[in-house]
């Protein structure tokens, strides 16, 4: 039997954190076996709002590099950069030409970026969906590994590929959401209230996933707790709550086994003992990290073949799309 195939997506704006980590990455290396995989450093995406030339070619490696290394291996995943695989661009201009400008209207991330940029808000914000659908669809994507917050997204990919089949016949395949369980999601050591960042503004907010063990020490030192003194999930204190929540999903403890192992102990045990789990679980990623960039040719190598081999599979869906539009 075929495998399914997934398809999935990672900017290249900031330094990746350990909510990108334990939310998304570590998810698909564990289930890397089980499909066929293309993981993208979506640089086309990243550039949707101003980015530093300089900053955000190191940046793709960077992310490139992290994604290797925390496992993802070319036996059983496809790992490139969006821009090395010129289709993505093609086929995003034509879903723009099949795509209503309503259904793009009404995508909550537009709605909440655009109200920062207000008129400096680039047309590539506002067509970002239909670029992330031209990803997907290029791959026959069955699933896409999203967070809760993307699910809109791929909905609205599935919307665009039955307005395409309806007008020019079956090409595409209709994916579905591949949410994670509830519980993986990492939120802000400052500010618990919200979801780790890779914004250059709130360092403090997150760990990175390169990050030294005294960086990682000082911020889980000075993360927000409450007044309370017990040590157990309440998702009415989201500083403690949070912080157990990265352990568990660190450790692989259930609630009951972390919360009898902080019975009876302070804030500052819980902060000591949860640095150095971050640290220890950081570390062969970090190691393998170093290796791999160590080398810059080899990490290029890999990288050039993950292109080629996307490139394979787009290059037949482009011709496949442009044969049944009549432009060839």
């Amino acid at each position: 039997m075929h495998k399914k195939t997934v398809f999935s997506g990672i900017q290249a704006s900031g330094h990746l954190h350990l909510g990108n980590y334990l939310g998304a990455i570590r998810n698909w290396k564990a289930m890397q076996e089980e499909y066929s995989n293309y993981f993208c450093v979506v640089d086309l995406h990243t550039i949707t709002v101003p980015q530093d030339p300089i900053e955000l070619k190191t940046n793709i490696r960077e992310v490139a590099g992290l994604l290797i290394a925390a496992g993802l291996d070319e036996a059983h995943s496809v790992v490139f950069v969006q821009s090395k695989v010129r289709a993505h661009s093609e086929l995003a201009w034509i879903l723009n030409c099949v795509t209503p400008m309503g259904w793009l209207h009404r995508m909550t991330q537009f709605k909440e970026k655009s109200e920062k940029q207000k008129e400096e808000v680039s047309v590539g914000l506002f067509a970002y969906p239909v670029l992330q659908a031209a990803d997907i669809l290029l791959y026959d994507a069955h699933l896409v590994p999203v967070g809760a917050d993307q699910k809109q997204h791929v909905e609205l990919c599935r919307d665009i590929a039955q307005r395409f089949n309806h007008r020019y016949g079956e090409v595409f395949v209709l994916p579905d959401a591949l949410i994670p369980p509830v519980g993986g999601r990492v939120m802000g050591l400052i500010n618990p209230e919200k979801k780790m960042s890779k914004s250059e503004e709130k360092q403090e907010d997150s760990i990175f996933l390169l990050d030294t063990p005294d960086q990682i020490r000082s911020k889980i030192k000075r993360a927000t707790t409450d007044s309370s003194k017990e040590i157990v999930f309440d998702q009415q204190r989201p500083g403690i709550n949070n912080l157990l929540t990265i352990y568990q999903l660190l450790t692989g403890d259930n609630r009951e086994q972390i919360e009898a192992h902080f019975e009876g102990k302070n804030y500052k045990v819980l902060k000591e003992d949860l640095a150095e789990v971050v640290i220890e679980s950081l570390r062969p990623l970090q190691e393998k990290y170093a290796l791999l960039t160590g080398d810059n040719n080899y990490l290029d190598q890999l990288l050039s073949r993950g292109a080629e081999r996307a490139e394979a599979q787009a290059e037949a869906k482009i011709h496949q799309v442009t044969v049944s539009m009549g432009l060839r």
